[in-house]
């Protein structure tokens, strides 16, 4: 019974930040995964390596034993770790410390690789939008992400036919005299960077022609950009609307937040949130 109360505890603390500990881990995990980050990104760099290599591998090693033993707390106090293990937070915990166990039997291969990997913690950030002030604004965000997606899809495909349309002309044109535009993927190239209003400048057309489509492009670019921002903006105003209050409460079965504050059972896997106490005898 002590150590169901234990667990539950340390379930508490480490998935939610409903109360003050729970807020002071999360803003604690935060600042260690910035620092890890941080580390990695100046470790890349040789002089930095060649001077305080040493320094990087011991504050690699300490990262890592933190970011384990917050790992194993999280499988442990879990009714189902495997669910948690599999979910997009777990792999990206375990992921968050793989690289550096991973060193010591592959010393000197695909180094390169594991820099990458490890600096995929900075999506453990994620876990800020938990804390009680970004937790509506975070949740906001993702519904009207979720509820635009079909817009959006539709939006990049006609991006995408018009962009392809606008290289073949321009390669028309400009392809005879023209060795930037050699082909016509060559010049879809130079139609995204132009609709994009990018502008790496390092193909462009010489013709009149060329250069009154090109100028056209751009106008264009300046008025797609706006689209998806009205999209999302609009879905957000929707959901606002909506006003579903939700807190950080987090299953016991399959460690997914976001419940509403009167749920009882977890909408994603129906596991009791709230089990009631036990009576000693």
């Amino acid at each position: 019974m002590a150590q169901r109360r234990t667990r539950d505890r340390i379930h508490e603390i480490i998935f939610e930040a409903d109360t003050p500990t729970g807020k002071y881990f999360d803003i604690i995990l935060l600042v260690l995964i910035v620092l890890s980050v941080l580390t990695v990104m100046l470790e890349s760099s040789e002089q930095w390596q060649r001077d305080y290599g040493r320094t990087f591998l011991i504050l690699e090693w300490i990262f890592t034993i933190i970011f384990t033993i917050e790992y194993v707390l999280r499988l442990w106090t879990t009714i189902k770790p495997w669910k948690y293990a599999l979910s997009f937070y777990g792999i990206i915990d375990l992921m968050a410390i793989l690289p550096t166990y991973l060193t010591i039997f592959l010393s000197g291969f695909g180094a390169q690789a594991f820099v990458i990997i490890r600096v995929i913690r900075l999506l453990r950030v994620f876990r800020i939008f938990k804390l009680g002030k970004f937790l509506g604004e975070g949740d906001q965000l993702k519904m009207a992400l979720i509820a635009s997606r079909n817009k959006i899809t539709v939006f990049l495909f006609a991006v995408t036919l018009l962009v392809i349309i606008i290289g073949a002309v321009m390669y028309l044109i400009e392809g005879g005299t023209n060795e930037g535009f050699s082909s016509i993927p060559r010049a879809v190239y130079w139609a995204i960077v132009t609709l994009t209003t990018v502008g790496y400048g390092d193909i462009t057309p010489k013709t009149n022609i060329g250069q009154f489509l090109s100028a056209l492009v751009m106008i264009i670019g300046y008025a797609i950009i706006a689209v998806p921002t009205g999209i999302v903006t609009n879905e957000m105003l929707n959901t606002k609307a909506k006003g579903h209050q939700k807190n950080t409460q987090a299953c016991r079965y399959c460690s997914r937040d976001g419940h509403d504050d009167d749920a009882e059972h977890c909408k994603y896997c129906g596991g009791l949130l709230n089990e009631p106490e036990e009576i000693d005898s």
